[in-house]
């Protein structure tokens, strides 16, 4: 019998030395040489001095069911007319394989400890000013059932009906010049042309600006003065157009 070069406090239980044993000698789990591993496995208790008995009993117990695993497998097989019984080690290699399950789950997971040891974030530096700031004017309020997306639609016809109005070969030619608009000066523009006014369609507003950032712009600068207070925005009924009043 040769001996086993092992540490005899690395292992955590019977089951722990039996897969060590299994695996050390390149055993198969599931055809396990019942007589060999019984062997090495007493000689291993056998050199143990564990004064814990509650430990050392569970090895005990563990020997004692090799033991009559191979006893069973040295009685004569059963003639051919009776039921054919299981095998005697069936239940270690199902216990063997739940374990060697759970304990390469335990290295995954200490493995991912480890890796979130590394991982450092970064403390919260927001200044208390942005943190506490707060709107003066709630936008909800100034729009009411009338939602950004809706005006976006009517936004969007508006773009697409500018575009049908290019002429698709004439508008290639010339030389093409930046156009600079700046929005505080459109929210001027706008603002003196609804001075006073109530009762302005939105649609007519977008429509009535021509080239495709004049209109943008324009649509901003309608965003911003919601924001401000300067004007207000409904719909009086659903799907009905949106209309611009002015509050000065």
């Amino acid at each position: 019998m040769s001996s086993i070069d092992v540490k005899l406090n690395v292992f955590e239980g019977p089951l722990d030395l039996l897969l060590h044993l299994i695996e050390k000698n390149k055993f198969n789990i599931f055809d396990i040489p019942i007589v060999e591993i019984t062997e090495q496995y007493l000689d291993y208790v056998e050199k143990m001095h564990e004064e814990n008995l509650d430990v050392m009993s569970e090895f005990l117990v563990m020997a004692a069911t090799l033991i009559e695993i191979k006893a069973k497998l040295l009685l004569p097989e059963p003639e051919e007319d009776e039921e054919e019984e299981e095998d005697p080690r069936a239940e270690l290699v199902r216990r063997l394989l739940e374990y060697k399950m759970y304990k390469y789950a335990s290295y995954e997971l200490k493995d991912m400890q480890l890796d979130a040891e590394k991982a450092y974030y970064k403390s919260e530096t927001i200044p208390k000013e942005v943190k506490e700031y707060k709107e003066e004017i709630d936008p909800a309020t100034l729009v009411g059932d009338l939602t950004i997306q809706k005006l976006n639609e009517i936004f969007k016809q508006v773009m697409r009906r500018s575009q049908d109005k290019i002429d698709p070969v004439r508008s290639k030619f010339g030389t093409i010049t930046k156009e600079e608009i700046r929005i505080e000066d459109k929210m001027v523009e706008i603002r003196e042309q609804l001075k006073g006014l109530s009762g302005i369609n939105f649609r007519t507003i977008l429509e009535a600006k021509r080239g495709k950032m004049n209109i943008i712009m324009s649509f901003l600068a309608i965003l911003e003065l919601m924001k401000t207070g300067a004007i207000i925005i409904r719909q009086d009924e659903i799907f009905g157009d949106i209309i611009i009043d002015s509050l000065e």
